[in-house]
């Protein structure tokens, strides 16, 4: 069976992508990346607030006087808690795209509209293929209205593509009141494809030293089917691709998201778990199970079972939450 597909315009040899996360930290990770046939690979991200905090350092250095108290010093984490800054992560860039001939996709991180949207051109200018857009925003503040964080969203995805010529992926969270509605305003705004889904880690407390500490829970199989659902409704609904990511651990996973629609599927917690590796063993048993079933290519199964085409549409809407209720025993 012919794994190849398409993605932002790029011709991949498969499905498969690491997504953004530590492994992509190291080059040489990268390189065993490529070795164990991954499409392409997704960098980990740079964030808004390490490129606001290098912007207010350079201001403190060039305009700070004897006179003046900085009240805001803890405002910002400190710039050790991040591995890289803004220029290191470029660099990062530049020095993966010559290790390897795979697509190199970069990752900015995000939640308000800022200079920091600015990165973007230069992250193309490093040689970047694509990017990918994580909108990563808490809608705390009660004053804020639903429609605000919305237009929000619409606004940064607007600023980026319009400063760059690759193609940009938007990371979307499933928290909207109409995903539908919003993932279609997404790609009207500029996007040319959407990644389902971004993941909103949760905070956790010590209750022994009474702080809020952070939590890193891997996502497990189970999460696909909220990415599954949301694939196959907006396949052939709206005019991007569709990447699927959290949870994605199998061949059986990947074949389940191909068939509601999805281009590529992204991985990471079954790499972290399983080693890089875990691609090639993937991508085996993916071909295995594909000339099993007489199927020639992904083309021939993507979307065959998405809302579109599937004799009850409503399975993936109420009925589903019906039935699984009166199946529980």
């Amino acid at each position: 069976m012919k794994l190849e597909t398409k993605y932002l315009g790029m011709d991949l040899i498969n499905p498969v992508i690491p997504s953004a996360g530590p492994l992509s930290r190291e080059i040489d990770n990268i390189k065993k990346m490529e070795d164990s046939e991954a499409a392409a690979v997704v960098l980990y991200s740079l964030f808004e607030e390490q490129i606001e905090h290098e912007s207010l350092e350079l201001h403190h250095y060039t305009s700070h006087h004897a006179d003046s108290h900085a009240e805001a010093t803890n405002y910002f984490p400190e710039m050790e808690d991040y591995v890289t800054g803004p220029e290191e992560y470029l660099e990062h860039i530049k020095k993966a795209k010559d290790a390897v001939d795979i697509p190199i996709i970069a990752s900015l991180n995000g939640k308000s509209l800022g200079g920091w949207t600015e990165y973007a051109k230069k992250i193309e200018q490093a040689g970047a293929d694509a990017l990918e857009l994580n909108i990563y925003k808490i809608a705390a503040d009660i004053n804020q209205s639903g429609s605000d964080v919305e237009n929000m969203y619409v606004d940064i995805v607007k600023e980026v593509t319009n400063n760059v010529k690759i193609p940009v992926a938007v990371k979307l969270s499933p928290y909207f009141s109409s995903m539908s509605w919003m993932a279609n305003k997404i790609v009207e705004a500029g996007a040319s494809g959407l990644v389902l889904f971004n993941r909103f880690y949760q905070p956790d407390i010590d209750l022994e030293k009474l702080e809020v500490v952070p939590d890193v829970v891997l996502s497990n199989p189970e999460m696909i089917r909220l990415r599954l659902r949301w694939i196959a409704i907006l396949h052939d609904n709206i005019k991007a691709d569709l990447a699927a990511t959290g949870g994605v651990y199998s061949e059986e996973d990947i074949l389940k998201l191909i068939m509601a629609g999805a281009q590529v599927t992204q991985m990471l917690a079954a790499l972290l778990k399983h080693g890089i590796e875990h691609i090639k063993t993937v991508l085996t048993k993916l071909i295995y199970w594909g000339e099993e079933h007489e199927y020639e290519s992904l083309d021939q199964m993507r979307g065959s079972i998405c809302y579109k085409n599937v004799s009850d549409p409503s399975q993936f809407e109420r009925a589903n939450y019906m039935n699984v209720l009166n199946s529980y025993k």
